[in-house]
């Protein structure tokens, strides 16, 4: 209505509404003073308006057939269609107002469009234990809703519950947790980009959310979850039996023992599925390539704040070599490093043991280790955790970098436990 009476925008615009309006305003202007092509396109316009019997006629096999000859819908759209369709409008009004809208506001209009279609895939494998393909959640939706339990208790019932899990999911996955330690883990675990494990996070937060247990078990079972996925990433195994591990998880888990059955169920796994142990956890990280890991600043950020009530931002800083990257290292460096100066260079780079953060990542450049540490701002004075012992070290060599490698890989299994 904005658009029409030519009036400013209502707070709450409609993104689509608006970019689409403002594309035919342009179209409109580039045209100048030759509006013909714009008249011979609106004389071509042709608006259809299919009249149904409700007692004879099925909207939603109407609805379908004809939308498949066009643009396919995304599968919350055929959802909603699917449940508010067959309703009088008055019931329509109801459920829309009671529980659609407010889904599609706390989602937000891009977040809506991007993430809901994945929230009920994950929200089908939970109720069914089954994960269905993204293209086919909403035939998958469809099964559910007609089965007995579910028919029975109505439609109210089961657009409350979507709801109610939509909350849970906008929470963890969208960050609109108000518990702050709540949210702290659930954007650790975000930057991980594992989206199967929502199945598991999603009927482990609706447990919590009933008072099946405390929230502090609820934050070990999150944190245990991340540990699971970074062991594995650090370990270079591959992560495509994720979906079937996270939904299996659903089924096994154990209401009355909830943290213990989590952590018996991850030690139970196959050996392609693994939890990997203290050991090879910490063999493999001090030799994997962190530096162009998935989320590069996220192992750093973690190792720095475990444990601290005052946490440190490290949003600004940014990764630093204390081994230079350039190839071409000074003269004083290869002096440092001895003869076998490129193969520790190629072996260590990215390693462990030589990344480290700072704010003077321009100031540092390829300067020698002593320089960089006694500078301004050098490792003398960075108040950082992941920088201790820099400070006192008047070398920087194949010896010097697997030593500090062994003490973070130590911090490490501290900060990601294996369950016991």
């Amino acid at each position: 209505m904005a658009i029409v009476d030519q009036k400013d925008y209502p707070n709450e615009v409609s993104l689509r509404l608006k970019d689409n309006f403002e594309f035919f305003q342009q179209k409109v202007e580039d045209l100048g003073d030759d509006i013909s092509i714009l008249c011979k396109g609106l004389a071509k316009l042709v608006v259809v308006d299919i009249s149904l019997s409700r007692d004879q006629d099925n909207p939603q096999l109407i609805f379908e057939s004809m939308n498949s000859t066009g643009r396919e819908l995304s599968q919350a759209d055929l959802i909603r269609n699917f449940i508010l369709m067959g309703l009088k409008p008055a019931d329509q009004t109801q459920l829309y107002n009671d529980h659609w809208h407010p889904m599609e506001s706390s989602f937000g209009q891009e977040a809506y469009a991007k993430h809901f279609d994945g929230f009920m895939r994950h929200f089908l494998t939970v109720k069914t234990g089954e994960l269905p393909k993204i293209r086919e959640v909403y035939e998958a939706f469809k099964a559910y809703s007609r089965k007995p339990e579910i028919a029975e208790a109505g439609v109210d019932a089961l657009l409350a519950d979507v709801h109610t899990y939509s909350r849970h999911y906008c929470a963890m996955a969208l960050g609109q947790e108000p518990d702050q330690v709540l949210s702290v883990a659930f954007r650790d675990l975000r930057e991980l980009k594992v989206d199967v494990a929502y199945p598991l996070l999603l009927e482990l937060y609706q447990d919590y959310s009933m008072g099946e247990f405390g929230r502090d078990e609820f934050i070990d079972a999150v944190r245990m979850i991340e540990s699971y996925v970074f062991r594995r990433a650090a370990c270079n195994i591959a992560a495509n039996s994720h979906n079937n591990t996270f939904a299996s998880l659903v089924k096994a888990l154990k209401k009355e023992q909830c943290l213990d059955s989590l952590k018996a169920n991850f030690l139970l796994l196959p050996s392609y599925r693994r939890f990997p142990g203290d050991e090879e956890f910490r063999r493999e990280l001090k030799m994997r390539d962190l530096y162009n890991f998935r989320s590069s600043s996220y192992w750093l950020r973690r190792l720095e704040n475990d444990d601290r009530k005052e946490r440190v931002s490290v949003d600004e800083f940014t990764i630093e070599h204390i081994l230079p990257q350039n190839e071409e290292l000074s003269q004083e460096w290869q002096d440092s490093l001895g003869p076998e100066w490129q193969r520790i260079q190629e072996t260590y780079l990215h390693t462990l043991g030589n990344l480290t953060l700072t704010g003077y990542n321009a100031e540092y450049s390829d300067h020698f280790f002593t320089q960089k540490r006694d500078m301004k701002g050098g490792f003398r004075e960075s108040p950082l955790r992941v920088s201790k012992g820099l400070r006192d070290l008047d070398t920087w060599n194949e010896d010097t970098i697997q030593e500090r490698a062994d003490r973070l890989a130590k911090m490490a299994i501290k900060v990601w436990p294996a369950p016991v």
